[in-house]
């Protein structure tokens, strides 16, 4: 049995009936689609998070065993949209985890990427991550691969080392850099760690390749949030270990030819399909959608 295979044993049980908000605002969790198992319960009460709940999650004990964080999401993120407060786009990344789990090539280890900057893949690796944590009884693991212009850690509020570099490094073992959430028990996180002169050093070598196994062996998924596909060779060597990758793009920032490039370079086996981001409601859809019904709760 693997040491981090005893760390995720030892944290089971730690962290029973903690229940925060995930984000700002409290309210019931957005409806399923009905046709998953029971997802784990995601308690939503109106009390926020606050130094004195927070102090006490912080010495829950952790010998041998991973770490255990309270996520404190930036205000402004549209970050786990899990809390009744958005049901349009927190039942968007169910019917998108229901997709994955239904996919033909049963992909675990997924890459998040774009074309370019901005388009909003980290917030969708998050998101998509923290959707299939919420079934009962898997694991997923979120990793911030984006070594060069790490965004995980600051904008779920949580330590951004040891990570990933401390690990490949061998500055560290795995079970100690990776951290549990408290919010959502079944979501686990690997900061990118400090940054690094030379990522694609980093990942190009035998100790990331030895990783990327382990969080296989150990996690029934596992999300990684990668750099632009055309930007650096980086990305490169994180496909190279993945089973699918899903692309992000937003109407009024994506450019169409570097994206058209970015689509042309990943292998045809991999493709899993895209994340549409910051779309505008158009009005006909009122009229023709029926997640407007559900979403609404008024009798059509």
């Amino acid at each position: 049995m693997s040491k981090i295979f005893e760390a995720l044993k030892k944290s089971d049980g730690e962290i029973s009936g903690i229940s925060l908000p995930l984000i700002d605002g409290a309210g019931n969790a957005a409806p399923s689609n009905g046709d998953e198992p029971s997802e784990a319960a995601v308690s939503l009460p109106e009390t926020a998070i606050t130094p004195a709940n927070a102090a006490a999650l912080e010495e829950i004990p952790q010998a041998e065993g991973i770490r255990v964080v309270t996520i404190r999401p930036v205000a402004t993120a549209p970050i786990l949209p899990f809390d009744g407060s958005h049901p349009g786009a927190s039942e968007q990344y169910r019917i998108l985890r229901t997709r994955l789990s239904q996919h033909p090539a049963q992909p675990r280890m997924i890459v998040i990427s774009s074309a370019s900057p901005g388009e909003g893949k980290t917030t969708s690796s998050i998101n998509i991550a923290g959707a299939l944590a919420l079934k009962n009884d898997v694991s997923v693991l979120l990793v911030d691969g984006d070594l060069r212009r790490s965004s995980i850690s600051g904008l779920m509020g949580i330590d951004v080392s040891p990570g990933v570099a401390e690990v490949v490094s061998g500055a560290v073992p795995l079970e100690q850099a990776i951290v549990r959430t408290s919010q959502i028990p079944n979501l686990y996180v690997l900061p990118a760690g400090r940054p690094q002169r030379n990522p694609a050093e980093v990942l190009d070598s035998p100790r990331w390749k030895s990783l990327c196994l382990d969080l296989r062996a150990n996690f029934q998924y596992v999300v990684i949030d990668a750099p632009p596909v055309s930007g650096v060779a980086d990305y490169d060597l994180i496909q190279a270990s993945c089973d699918g990758v899903i692309m992000v793009m937003r109407p009024d920032l994506t450019n169409r030819k570097a994206y058209k490039h970015a689509l042309q370079t990943i292998p045809r086996e991999l493709f899993l399909g895209v994340v549409v981001n910051c779309v505008k409601e158009w009005f006909l859809w009122k009229n023709s959608d029926y997640s407007n019904y559900y979403y609404s709760g008024k009798p059509k």
